[in-house]
This record gives C-alpha cells, sequence and structure tokens, in this order.
C-alpha cells in the first residue's frame, strides 16, 4: 500500500486511487461543504476571500486516508498495539481545531447581537453590521465543515478499533451531526437553566451503567435495542467509563445515532463520595428507564437509588447467571 501511495502525484489521484475502497460521500459532507457565499471576510482586516470550499468527497476521502493509513502502516508490527492512541490524537486534533471555529462563530454571534443592539441607522454602522454578518456567515460555514471532519475521523477510529471515540470533557455537536456527544455538566446546565437544544436534547432518558470488566457486547446491546425500540427518541445516560460496560454502550449509541450523555465522576470535588453524588444527580434528572450491567458498589447503589425513584432497573449480569447481584 505504501509504494502505490508514493506514485501518487496529486490529491486528486489519491483521492481516484481510494475511491472504490470508500462509501460514497455522505449527505452531511455534502451539506457541510454546499455555500451560498459569494466571498467572505475571515477577519475584519481581510479585503475578502472569494475562493470556493473545497469539494465534499476529497476532504471526505482525505480525512479517511489521514486514519486508515497508520493502522495500515502499523498493522502487524511492534507499534501496532500504539496505532489506537495516535489515531485518537489525531481525531482530538480536528476535534481541536473545530472546536476552536466554534468558538469564534459563538463570538461573532454575540458582537452581531450587540451591533443590533446599538443600531442608529447610520451608514457607518450599516456596513459594520454587514461587515459582522459576513463574519459570522463564514465563520458558521467553517465550523459546521470542520466539525463535519471531525465527526468522519472519529466514525473511522469507531471502525478501525470498535470503540467510540470521545475526547476529555468536551461536547460533540453540530448542526450536521445525527448523533450527538454530550458533556454530563453542559447537560445539567441546560437543564438548570431551562435551554433546550445542543446541550440538552428533547427526549426520553435512559440510564446505562456497567462495570469497567465487560467485553461481551451482545447482552448490552440488546437490552439497549430493547429500549429504544420502545422509545425511539431516547437520549442515552451513561456514566463516562472509557472501558467496559459504558464504551460498548457508547459504541451502540453511536451505530444507532442515539444522542449521549457523559456523566462522569468529580474525584476532585466530592472525593470516594463522587460516584454516589452521581447517582443522587441521575436520579433528579427522572429517567424514565435504566439498565445497569453488573460492576462495582456504584452500579449496586444506583440500583437502589432508580428503584427509589420508581424505575425498576433492567439488570444484566457479568456471568449470565441470574441478577441477584444488585438486589
Amino acid at each position: 500500500m505504501t509504494k502505490a501511495f508514493r506514485s501518487v502525484r496529486s490529491f486528486t489521484e489519491i483521492a481516484a486511487f481510494i475511491a472504490d475502497e470508500s462509501a460514497v460521500t455522505s449527505d452531511s459532507f455534502v451539506e457541510a461543504f454546499e455555500t451560498d457565499l459569494d466571498g467572505v471576510r475571515v477577519s475584519r482586516d481581510d479585503d475578502g476571500r472569494t475562493e470556493q470550499m473545497p469539494d465534499a468527497t476529497q476532504v471526505q476521502l482525505a480525512v479517511e486516508l489521514i486514519v486508515t493509513t497508520l493502522f495500515d502502516v502499523l498493522r502487524d508490527s511492534r507499534l501496532d498495539k500504539v496505532a489506537g492512541r495516535i489515531a485518537w490524537g489525531i481525531v482530538h486534533s480536528f476535534h481541536r481545531v473545530s472546536d476552536q471555529a466554534a468558538g469564534q462563530a459563538d463570538g461573532a454571534a454575540r458582537q452581531m447581537r450587540d451591533l443590533l443592539r446599538q443600531a442608529d441607522g447610520s451608514e457607518i454602522h450599516s456596513i459594520e453590521l454587514e461587515r459582522a454578518h459576513e463574519e459570522l456567515a463564514f465563520l458558521d460555514e467553517a465550523a459546521d465543515a470542520l466539525a463535519c471532519m471531525r465527526d468522519h475521523a472519529a466514525a473511522v477510529y469507531h471502525n478501525e478499533t470498535g470503540k467510540p471515540w470521545s475526547a476529555p470533557r468536551a461536547t460533540l455537536v453540530s448542526s450536521k451531526r445525527t448523533a450527538s456527544v454530550i458533556n454530563g455538566s453542559d447537560y445539567l446546565a441546560a437543564r438548570r437553566q431551562r435551554r433546550i437544544g445542543q446541550h440538552h436534547p428533547e427526549g426520553p432518558l435512559v440510564v446505562f451503567s456497567g462495570g469497567s470488566q465487560w467485553a461481551d457486547s451482545e447482552p448490552i446491546w440488546k437490552a439497549l435495542s430493547r429500549a429504544k425500540a420502545t422509545r425511539p427518541q431516547m437520549v442515552l445516560l451513561t456514566t463516562a467509563q472509557n472501558s467496559g460496560g459504558d464504551a460498548i454502550a457508547e459504541a451502540w449509541a453511536a451505530k444507532t445515532k442515539t444522542p449521549v450523555v457523559k456523566l462522569g465522576i468529580d474525584k476532585a470535588r466530592w472525593g470516594n463520595r463522587a460516584g454516589f453524588v452521581r447517582n443522587d444527580q441521575i436520579a433528579r434528572l427522572r429517567p424514565v428507564e435504566a439498565i445497569v450491567a453488573e460492576g462495582s458498589g456504584v452500579q449496586a447503589q444506583l440500583v437502589r437509588v432508580m428503584r427509589s425513584i420508581g424505575v425498576a432497573p433492567v439488570l444484566l449480569s457479568l456471568y449470565g447467571g441470574p441478577a441477584h447481584w444488585a438486589s
């Protein structure tokens, strides 16, 4: 594979070279890289840019090539085991740039609102408002395109490793995502402020928590699929462990395009009580269903908390026997 790529002279040829192995350009890429802007100013000092957005198909193939080539080169070598860690960092790089663009767009939106409040009808103000509008339109477009690239890189990472990619302390949402990963603190804050939207998706909340020793995905996926069949618009809340049951549940969510809220523990604040405090936070969110896969005392206590609010959890036994472990 490496020798074949050395003979390729242009990106167009690279795209053609791997096109046979790649899926058709996804609708999200087509939407994210479409533009109705004739020209944009990247900043106030810029004279304006008239270049078009890059080709959606080539961008999708480029993102895929970056991640898959790493695994292909390192597979069956002494560095095979670190390929996933390096790939995680590549996806995280996409995420950081996407996050920065989204932050710039938020700042431009605030500036736009300030200008609208200060409208005085003057020509100078009208020019300022027009420039601010152009800058916001460009940043929104760029943020969506970058988020789409990150999402595809994360999907390729998931395909290669079997694990869903997620960033620490981050919410992964964009207008082009078909599913979102919401940081628990963002979700709680949005709920307190009664904001419904990216950080607080609507839908019945189904809780999942599982021990880190879980490796068998079948019983977890079956239980989650039954829950989704009953509640198609469900939002999945996990207890944010990066391995075991929670990682399996998040892989299911990625597959079924179900929004995920990851509510972890705050050990710095609560110490050894952090897991139990988090369980109480879950109860206050009033979930409609809970699926708990055998794990530690934190999972056992979550079962008791769910029962105390009238939710009878579905219990999954680690060794396939009767689920008496949390009774």
